[in-house]
């Protein structure tokens, strides 16, 4: 029987800003700069790239590149991206240490690791600047994973498997057999898998619920145990290896995986 030896978790929608919502304000707002709105459910469809390939994204959804072509008489180009981008991260910072709150159960679930022996890194689609604000937020509130990573000096982001072998240099952990990733996107998802490690999807304060904890407060236990189904088809189709509904599971999920190696 192998131990696993490190679980890499995502940042915001996982183990802090619950819901994800920190990103999505500042796409739409800077969208909306320049006549040409998106909605929150498009820009969650990216969430997990890095921010500069989901604006990519945004641009070329079929419905915003006409709505560009509308407005300008000419197809989006890379100006347009970087500019979006630059505006994306002027919003961004000034409202990204309101969205580093842990999510419920992730301090509990790290100390619980830990005492195990279980190393803890994290990946995300924010750059280093973003992290040098979410990161002290963070920790001042009592999550402080060992290792954050960002993809600004890797090849590419998610869902390439960079910034997850990264994590495994730093930590000094010689087999993607021992590694598990956490991650709230279908983008997360496919970074676990192509570094070729056990993936596991958390629903409940995801993306893709896209829920404050207010609206799963408020809303009747029919309605939200079929949003969460749907959750869990999306990332069971995407090929993760194991779904739970909250982080407080993640160690039963371990567990399971240990007996299986």
């Amino acid at each position: 029987m192998k131990r696993i030896e490190c679980v890499i978790f995502d940042w915001a929608g996982t183990t802090v800003d619950y819901g994800c919502f920190a990103p999505v304000a500042a796409f739409v707002e800077s969208f909306e700069a320049i006549g040409v709105p998106v909605t929150p459910e498009e820009t969650r469809r990216f969430m997990g790239l890095t921010k500069v390939e989901e604006i990519r994204a945004l641009f070329g959804l079929p419905r915003v590149a006409e709505a560009f072509r509308a407005k300008y008489g000419r197809e989006a180009g890379e100006a347009d991206v970087q500019g979006r981008y630059k505006a994306f991260q002027e919003i961004l910072y000034q409202t990204l240490d309101r969205y580093a709150s842990p999510i419920p159960g992730v301090v509990d679930t790290v100390n619980r690791l830990r005492a195990q022996g279980i190393k803890i890194g994290s990946t995300t689609g924010y750059t280093e600047a973003m992290m040098d604000i979410v990161r002290p937020a963070a920790e001042a509130q009592g999550y402080r994973p060992d290792c954050c990573v960002t993809s600004d000096h890797l090849p590419a982001g998610r869902p390439a498997p960079y910034m997850m072998w990264q994590n495994l240099t730093q930590l000094a952990v010689p087999s993607t057999d021992a590694v598990v990733k956490v991650g709230d996107t279908i983008a997360d998802i496919g970074e676990g898998l192509s570094a070729k490690v056990w993936t596991v999807g958390v629903v409940m304060g995801s993306n893709e619920l896209a829920l404050s904890q207010a609206e799963v407060e408020n809303m009747s236990a029919a309605e939200l145990e079929a949003r969460k189904a749907e959750v869990r088809r999306r990332m069971t189709e995407a090929g993760t290896h194991y779904v739970i509904d909250h982080i407080g599971e993640l160690s039963e999920v371990i567990a399971a995986i240990e007996q299986r190696s």
